[in-house]
């Protein structure tokens, strides 16, 4: 691992220091016009979802849960952008949602209609310059990919490197604020009507990442902290950044060539197996060594390049999770505890991490989805993540337990930090799921976990956090 320094200062476009912009004519800064038509579009789709509710309510029955799920989900399949991201961030998150609607969220469709032509010529000449087409040799009309805040345009350098160029959509700043304005009644509602689980640190947490997400240029810090973790590695491939075409809402990379996992499903069984090890240590070493993890493992932000799958290239780093060590400390230390059937170090774990009001009955019901999260990591021998439980099936006891207990108790206050470390865990076993891939999954934590202290991981992430000028 490399400590890398920050790379330069980034280039002062039409919009002040790395495309923020203090122009109050910038349709691009988080505006009040902007929320309002947002939140008008919002509010119109969600009160449907709300009148539908209500109906279904007075009504009853049996299927009034999914009656009210698929009103939500067609309230929000129309809204590309942070509303929907945060309401899939949300459906994957056990127990959080009712199942109805867990299954409806998930289902969303991230892709956004991509930005014609003469739009992104605008956007273009916004963020570097009227004469913004002369930096590149080439520059692709038609968007490569399209996701819910903006696309990816393959270009070319000056110097012939080739070059993934993101976009920000526009006017997503004002998106979000108005978004999370919508998303806290929502929550509110599912709130109300189940009542095991307090999600309102959680609907912060959400709200953080997101903003950050829409900053290019921590991005492109965090993308060159993974490349010095990763660097002389053949077999974990990432991006560099190339600041001088890049800003807050545009960041150009060289392109990495591959192909998605799904391409893999009918592989051999040894190269299924060699990219579940890949993915298992580029999420999981960054996260025991550094405190940081990937929290969307989409199956959009990886590929797989080479003969066989040689090597794994990270593509996207908008949604990188930057832990305190004493959290990560707590996973490690629950993870030993489960291990070893330490029934107190358990509930240290738990307090570490900010749970409240800890008693056994608590304790038992955490054990209950903890034993689920960390399973495969207890079980010292190959298997699959699922061993051998039909997909569809994996995890549904565990969570049916879990949110009637916690029915009975009140609701719980679920520390922030779970979102993505849950959806993170939760992607990754979707993976491998996929893959059919067998491993011997604690063999390979442990691997990860050699040398661990918290103290230590303490001290590497503040060296390798200053180089990269993130705060």
């Amino acid at each position: 691992m490399q400590i890398l320094p920050l790379w330069g200062r980034w280039p002062e476009g039409p919009e002040g220091v790395c495309g923020v912009s203090d122009n109050p004519r910038d349709p691009e800064r988080n505006r009040l016009a902007g929320r309002v038509s947002r939140f008008a579009k919002v509010g119109a789709g969600l009160s449907g979802a709300a009148v539908s509710y209500g109906a279904n309510s007075l009504f009853g029955g049996d299927s009034a849960d999914a009656r009210n799920a698929k009103a939500l989900k067609a309230a929000l399949g129309g809204l590309k952008g942070p509303l929907m991201k945060a309401a899939q961030m949300f459906a994957t998150v056990p127990d959080l949602l009712p199942p109805e609607f867990a299954a409806e969220l998930a289902e969303l469709q991230t892709n956004a209609p991509a930005m014609g032509w003469p739009f992104v010529r605008r956007r273009m000449a916004a963020e570097l310059g009227p004469d913004w087409a002369g930096r590149f040799q080439s520059f692709e009309h038609e968007a490569a990919a399209a996701a819910s805040l903006g696309q990816v345009h393959r270009a070319v350098a000056p110097d012939g490197r080739a070059l993934a160029v993101k976009l920000q959509y526009p006017d997503m700043q004002s998106a979000v604020e108005s978004d999370l304005s919508q998303l806290r009644a929502l929550i509110g509602l599912f709130k109300r009507m189940d009542g095991s689980i307090d999600p309102t640190e959680m609907i912060v947490e959400v709200g953080d990442r997101l903003r950050e997400e829409l900053d290019y240029e921590r991005e492109a810090r965090l993308m060159a902290v993974y490349g010095g973790f990763f660097t002389g590695r053949d077999d974990i491939q990432v991006p560099e950044p190339v600041p001088a075409l890049s800003t807050k809402r545009l960041l150009s990379m060289t392109w990495l060539e591959g192909r998605g996992l799904l391409a893999f499903k009918d592989a051999s069984q040894e190269t299924r197996d060699r990219i579940a090890a890949l993915l298992f240590e580029a999420w999981w070493s960054p996260m025991t060594h550094l405190g940081i993890i990937h929290g969307d493992p989409h199956l959009g932000n990886y590929t797989f390049g080479g003969e066989g799958a040689a090597h794994l290239n990270l593509l996207d780093f908008g949604c990188i999770r930057i832990f305190p060590p004493k959290f990560v400390g707590g996973v490690v230390r629950l993870y030993r505890a489960l291990s070893n059937d330490d029934r107190a170090e358990q509930v240290e774990a738990y307090r570490s991490w900010g749970f409240a009001n800890l008693n056994d009955d608590l304790v038992d019901v955490l054990n209950v989805w903890a034993r689920f999260i960390y399973g495969p990591l207890l079980d010292d021998r190959v298997r699959s993540v699922a061993d051998d439980v039909p997909p569809g099936e994996y995890g549904r006891r565990e969570a049916f337990k879990v949110r009637q207990a916690l029915k009975a108790k009140g609701p719980v206050l679920i520390p922030r930090e779970f979102v993505f470390m849950d959806r993170a865990a939760i992607g990754l076993g979707a993976a491998f799921l996929h893959l059919g891939a067998r491993h011997n999954w604690k063999a390979l934590f442990e691997r990860s976990l050699e040398g661990f202290s918290e103290e230590g991981l303490a001290q590497r992430q503040a060296a390798v956090l200053s180089a990269a000028g993130i705060s």
